[in-house]
């Protein structure tokens, strides 16, 4: 790991805290063994609400699905428990609250193209009187969501029991004697009479068999409805959304565009970005993430295939085809290969809850980045480092352009990222951390530990299992056998607490510390 000038940088420099120590919480949709898993069942995003008590995933086959947090919810808030001294779990707990299909396959006949289902991207919007709002994405069409608790009243049925008779056995029924006189002007003058027959009484104490409309039940009932779909503004596919922080704007990505919406307005979208050339044989690098500004509206950053991350300012004019500040890497003079750019890609970047620091993740590391330092950044995780070797195998059978996604915690001190053979893995990012844990989306998430204490520098850059795809499982140099073909690429860390969920195929696993 290294660590050039994270004290300087604005990181705490306090001592760095304990390592945590993660056990299972939940699994969701857990496969059992020799279970084929299906394309489209594939979770392809996983994101919390701001206040942790949702989460959402998406899969291949377009679905959303919704989990509230139930060790709360059921108690009231957390304020509550304490004054009624309830005891508090000792982590998240969720449960399955609703889903739906946000995208269905699409096909442009201008262009010949298929436009598949999978969700690329969620984000969250703010809740609005208890309503769940959220953004959704698959390559071309994003759409915009809410979810709401509706309560459906059931009416107990209103009926007569034709069986019984009424009175002395007559029915309610209008007088065919009726002594109404007709006036000329439409009018009509009638005798004080009822309309019942002269021989109908009334029962003491009424009819039993006469039942009365009343409201039986009233069932919840959750109900999404899409509010808005933005639309015919990428040419090329997207692969990020962001919120704004003035909770009415939002940008969309694809490869070589950025645009800016308003969530009210569906039809019109700003082009605030734009690196396409005249010609697009000069193309050298192409858009691969982009995200807001945590607090400040008019900034945000995105990053390239080169391994660039650029921050531009929106105030500075409508189209920001120059940064403010770029963010890269300085190369050591070391030979370089055909597989050095693709390695360098950027596949997601992070801001911090501070709007300090940036995280980002390429092929082989995680890096951390200070917005107030331009020069590099200020400490590299080795994540795939004993992949080197490999690089040529990867690219053979397209595991080098697999896209991980990172993310950090919510009081910032650690970063997390997946790899193969379903492991992620967790950095303590604090100067003089040396914290660098591996874990296994399972219920025995530390079964693949290696322990070596003798070289605890290696622990950052080897992973514990490996694996090339179309081969038999072999093994690595710690005695683990390894599978390309098992990828861990999404994870989300809960806002407020020290708890992951992940995705391994088709299943969602949860674990706290």
């Amino acid at each position: 790991m290294n660590r050039n000038g994270a004290e300087e940088a604005g990181r705490p420099s306090a001592s760095p805290p304990p390592p945590l120590e993660w056990k299972f919480s939940q699994v969701f949709g857990e496969r059992t063994a020799g279970e084929e898993v299906q394309e489209v069942d594939i979770i392809s995003a996983i994101e919390f609400d701001k206040s942790g008590d949702h989460l959402a995933t998406g899969d291949r086959g377009g679905r959303v699905v919704l989990f509230e947090r139930t060790d709360v919810r059921d108690h009231g808030s957390r304020r509550d428990l304490e004054r009624q001294d309830y005891p508090i779990s000792r982590h998240p707990e969720f449960r399955y609250k609703t889903e739906f299909q946000s995208h269905e396959p699409e096909f442009d006949y201008l262009k010949s193209l298929e436009i598949e289902e999978k969700i690329n991207k969620i984000r969250w919007c703010q809740t609005v009187n208890g309503a769940l709002f959220l953004l959704s994405t698959n390559d071309k069409t994003i759409k915009f969501w809410k979810v709401q608790e509706k309560k459906v009243k059931r009416i107990s049925e209103m009926h007569m029991d034709a069986s019984q008779p009424l009175g002395n056995g007559s029915i309610a029924s209008s007088s065919s004697a009726s002594s109404r006189v007709f006036l000329p002007n439409g009018g009509c003058s009638e005798s004080p009479c009822s309309y019942l027959s002269s021989d109908f009484s009334f029962p003491p104490g009424g009819f039993p068999s006469l039942h009365l409309p009343v409201v039986t039940s009233q069932e919840a009932s959750l109900v999404a409805r899409c509010r808005r779909v933005y639309a015919h503004a990428h040419d090329y596919h997207i692969n990020s959304i962001s919120n704004n922080s003035d909770g009415e704007t939002f940008i969309s990505a694809d490869d070589l565009r950025i645009n800016l919406w308003n969530l009210e307005i569906s039809n019109q979208s700003f082009n605030i970005v734009d690196v396409k050339p005249a010609n697009m044989e000069d193309l050298t690098e192409v858009i691969t993430s982009a995200e807001f500004h945590p607090t400040h509206c008019n900034m945000l950053a995105y990053s390239s295939s080169k391994g660039s991350i650029r921050l531009i300012d929106l105030r500075q004019s409508a189209l920001c085809d120059k940064h403010s500040k770029l963010f890269e890497e300085h190369a050591e003079p070391s030979p370089r290969s055909v597989f050095t750019d693709i390695v360098a890609s950027v596949s997601d970047i992070k801001f911090a809850k501070d709007g300090r620091h940036i995280l980002s993740r390429d092929y082989m590391t995680l890096k951390l980045w200070d917005i107030n330092m331009d020069s590099g950044p200020v400490a590299t995780f080795q994540v795939h480092e004993y992949l080197r070797p490999k690089l040529c195998d990867l690219y053979e059978n397209d595991s080098i352009f697999d896209k991980f996604e990172c993310c950090w915690s919510g009081d910032g001190l650690w970063v997390a990222t997946g790899s193969y053979s379903n492991l992620f893995r967790i950095f303590g990012c604090v100067p003089g951390s040396t914290e660098a844990t591996t874990l296994e989306a399972s219920r025995n998430p530390m079964r693949r530990q290696v322990l070596n204490p003798a070289r605890p520098a290696r622990s950052l850059g080897s992973l514990t299992r490996v694996v090339r795809r179309g081969e038999t499982p072999g093994v690595d140099a710690n005695g683990n056998s390894y599978d390309f073909a098992t990828k861990l690429l999404h994870l989300a860390w809960h806002p407020t607490e020290n708890s992951i969920a992940c995705a391994a195929a088709n299943s969602l696993y949860m674990y706290y510390a």
